[in-house]
């Protein structure tokens, strides 16, 4: 019966074949996601390993921030922004909570990472969610989640304003899109706590700004943030 699997799964693949996300070379059947080549040569920033890093300006002046990290330099025209096409429009959710936990289990090896209460996933607007059937985010916080052994929370923090895509606006236009839209649902959970903050990609900052605005209005709050990706 295992034989009949087996050749079964291997007629599957001569058909209809796993690619790598980035370099779509066919995957051997121990490989997910990435063959073993481009999950070793991932452009990582190791920017957790460093105090001060340079995304720590990015929201220098304008809020308060304890960390700020990101897994992957992103590039047009690289296998990173294949990653994130797949996650975002082709419906490959699980390619964020891979990365994710892959990420997660580097992070909480780190001091400064440690005394994370709560991750929580930056919120796509109910009528963005339902058209893409996921929120990508919120799968990265799941395998965040996973790899640094905390909880993540994607109900305490809602976008309430539907906005149009960011991708072609200015820093400023970007802000002026999003300053307003974010709604804190049980501040009570959140206070006191540190909180973990993650997205998919940090271009100019303005979505995630706009979120932490609304975050520090809570009592004694302490937000880091984590992406996936950051522009470079």
């Amino acid at each position: 019966m295992k034989k009949n699997f087996h050749l079964f799964q291997n007629l599957l693949s001569f058909f209809y074949p796993r690619l790598c996300i980035t370099c779509e070379t066919p995957l051997q059947r121990n490989e997910s996601f990435f063959c073993l080549h481009c999950l070793h040569n991932l452009p990582e920033t190791n920017y957790h390993l460093q105090k001060e890093n340079p995304l720590n300006e990015i929201f220098s002046g304008r809020v308060k921030v304890k960390n700020t990290v990101s897994f992957l330099f992103y590039r047009k025209g690289t296998g990173v922004q294949n990653i994130l096409h797949h996650l975002k429009y082709k419906g490959n959710k699980e390619i964020g909570y891979f990365l994710g936990k892959m990420y997660g289990e580097k992070l909480i090896i780190e001091e400064s990472f440690q005394d994370i209460d709560l991750i929580i996933p930056i919120p796509l607007h109910k009528k963005k969610e339902k058209k893409r059937g996921y929120n990508q985010s919120e799968w990265i916080a799941k395998g965040l989640s996973d790899g640094m052994k905390i909880p993540y929370n994607s109900n305490a923090l809602v976008r309430k304003d539907y906005t149009d895509t960011q991708t072609k606006k200015s820093r400023f236009n970007r802000w002026q899109n999003v300053k307003d839209v974010f709604q804190i649902i049980d501040a009570d959970l959140l206070k006191g706590k540190h909180i973990l903050l993650c997205d998919d990609v940090l271009t100019t900052g303005a979505t995630m700004e706009a979120a932490i605005q609304k975050l520090i209005e809570i009592e004694n709050i302490t937000v880091s943030v984590a992406t996936l990706a950051i522009a470079h």
